[in-house]
This record gives structure tokens, sequence and C-alpha cells, in this order.
């Protein structure tokens, strides 16, 4: 019986499993609608639809805020775009004050911020809620995906070319964090979609 066996699994593997269920229940549809949402850049008027304007790249999409722990990997972040971007690669940032308040400002203070205290070059978009029933479309659909929403600020999801989530990490692994980096790279190496 499916219970007893999981209830002894690893959780690693369980939680691979309940993942590998949910992607192959609703990956299909899923993944045709994951970014076809539309966004304002960070501080811009015009919305731009994602899977428009990202289609056939390989994308991480990350939910930021100015004063967390984290903020640092704003730095590790421009590094990946900086590195991968030739290769048909973004990042996509997603300011987000769910987490004890830590992005308090407007738009226009937290583009000021990335941009002169880090040099965020990256694609930002507008300030968002990416948890509980509050969520944007985009997160509701990577929560439903991965099984796993944001536990916290600067967590990634890494989506494929062809629109699918292939992996989910958590806040504390680092944007130059070896297991991120291999998965980028599996990523860039699969075709392009048509």
């Amino acid at each position: 019986m499916f219970t007893s066996v999981a209830l002894r699994a690893p959780r690693a593997l369980f939680t691979g499993l309940l993942l590998a269920c949910a992607l192959g229940a609703s990956a299909t549809a899923s993944a045709a609608e994951l970014l076809d949402v539309s966004y304002r850049p960070l501080a811009g008027k015009e919305q731009v639809n994602l899977q428009k304007r990202y289609h056939g790249q390989v994308l991480l999409v990350v939910n930021t805020a100015s004063k967390c722990g984290y903020t640092p990997q704003y730095e590790g972040l421009e590094a990946l775009q900086q590195r991968y971007a030739k290769q048909g690669f973004a990042v996509l940032g997603f300011p987000s004050n769910d987490f004890k308040g830590q992005e308090p400002g407007d738009e226009k203070q937290i583009q000021d911020f990335c941009t002169l205290t880090y040099g965020v070059k990256f694609p930002m978009f507008e300030k968002v809620h990416v948890v509980g029933d509050q969520a944007t479309p985009l997160y509701q659909r990577l929560t439903t995906l991965t099984g796993v929403a944001p536990g916290w600020n600067f967590h990634k999801y890494l989506v494929g070319r062809d629109g699918k989530v292939i992996a989910q990490f958590p806040s504390k692994i680092t944007p130059d964090d070896k297991q991120l980096l291999a998965a980028i790279d599996k990523a860039l190496a699969a075709p392009r979609a048509p």
C-alpha cells in the first residue's frame, strides 16, 4: 500500500514522490499556463507577458526583499544573470513584503536600493504577494506544481526552456551553490523549445 511504503521511506524520497505525483497529474496543462501571466517591470507601467518575453529561456524566479539576512544574495543573482544571459537564462525578481515586513518600501525605493546597493540589472517586477490567499497567480502555480510555497525571502524556482518547473531551492541555497549551478547548467543544455 502506498501509505505504508511512504511512511517508511526517507523524507526526501517521500517529498520526491509527492512532487512527481503532483507534476505528473497537472504538469502538462499547468506548464503551458505557468508563464502566461503579465507583470509590470519594477516601478514601470507597461505589463510584460512572461511567456511571450521569456519563451524558451531557463528562468530562476526569486522572491526578494531589501531588509533580509539573505539580501546580499542580490549580488550573486546578478552574477548568475551576467554569467548565463547569453545562453538564454534570466533571473526574474519579485519583491515581496510577505515575510516579517522585510520589503516595506514602494517600488521606486526598491528599485533604487537594488540598483545602487547591488548593481542589479536582472529583470525585477512589481511588488507581489507570494504566499497565502493573496499570492499572485505565478506563485500560486509554482506552489501547486512543486508542492512548496516560499518559506522565506529569496526562495528560488528553476523553470526549464519548456516552461516546466525543474526544481525549487530554499532561501539558504545561495546563487553560487554547486547544486543550483549544476541544475542551471543541465537546464541550459536542453534543446530550446520551439
